[in-house]
């Protein structure tokens, strides 16, 4: 029969062992610590770098630098090529100016010049039918009276002109001043065809034209634009456009219309 006893020395050493594996099921078992990093861990915060605003538009990078000198350079170079040609336009037009007045004045001076004058003597009217709305087709025989009275200056009346006849703001016909040219010392009468096609009166403009016929009192606006040359001796000046505004006023709407009154004015534009 074999003796179920057992050595005290290996009794604890089972023992022992048992103990370790029950503590280590349980979760008693102790874990053994991380190992520590080779560098220190910097503490989580955050830090702010601020730059001052001048060091951050005046000072570029190093290897920025000769592209930002160039950049502000070329900026300058072309702000003054700018004024330049402002200034330059400037005084161009200024020369300009200058020349104009004094050649005026000389001609002035030298030559004294005095103003053409022009007058309507004459209207024969037809196709002015105010008894219908339909459209009607007036044709204005108007005589112009253009007097020269320069005794050293010649006008050229240039081709490109427009005459037109208006009832209040209605325009009635249009037509072409004739091109030629008034020596000096020299009337001329000017018949200019100024015909109209297909104008609409409406009803209160043909109200308005009835009760001035009625009256004997019928104005009329004559409106011409005529490009003009300015003779003197040998010397021919730019072209000058002339406009002629006449207020005439008749007694009826037919070919015999008599002219009440008559009155003429122009202005030049000298460019």
């Amino acid at each position: 029969m074999t003796d179920a006893r057992v050595h005290p020395a290996a009794a604890d050493a089972l023992s022992s062992s048992s103990a370790a594996t029950s503590a280590k099921d349980s979760g008693e078992y102790p874990v053994p610590p991380n190992p520590l990093p080779t560098k220190p861990v910097p503490p989580p915060d955050t830090y702010v770098v601020q730059i001052p605003r001048e060091q951050i538009l005046r000072y570029p990078p190093p290897e920025n630098a000769r592209k930002f000198e160039a950049l502000t350079r070329r900026g300058k170079s072309r702000r003054s090529c700018c004024r330049r040609c402002c200034c330059f336009t400037l005084s161009a037009i200024a020369l300009l100016v200058i020349a104009a007045a004094i050649s005026a004045g000389v001609l002035y001076l030298v030559f004294r010049f005095k103003s053409p004058k022009y007058a309507v003597s004459s209207v024969a009217i037809k196709g002015m039918n105010l008894t219908t709305a339909a459209p009607i087709s007036p044709e204005f025989d108007v005589t112009v009276r253009a007097e020269n009275p320069n005794g050293k200056v010649g006008i050229y009346y240039l081709k490109g002109s427009e005459i037109n006849v208006f009832y209040l703001d209605v325009k009635l016909s249009n037509g072409v001043w004739p091109a030629f040219y008034q020596p000096k010392k020299n009337v001329t009468e000017l018949r200019p065809a100024v015909t109209g096609s297909g104008v609409i009166l409406g009803g209160t403009v043909t109200a308005s034209l009835r009760n001035q016929q009625s009256q004997g009192n019928i104005p009329f606006v004559v409106r011409a634009k005529v490009p003009v040359k300015i003779k003197v001796g040998s010397v021919k000046t730019w072209k000058i456009t002339v406009k002629v505004k006449c207020d005439v006023v008749v007694d009826a709407l037919n070919d015999k219309a008599k002219i009440v009154s008559n009155d003429c004015d122009y202005s030049v534009s000298l460019w």
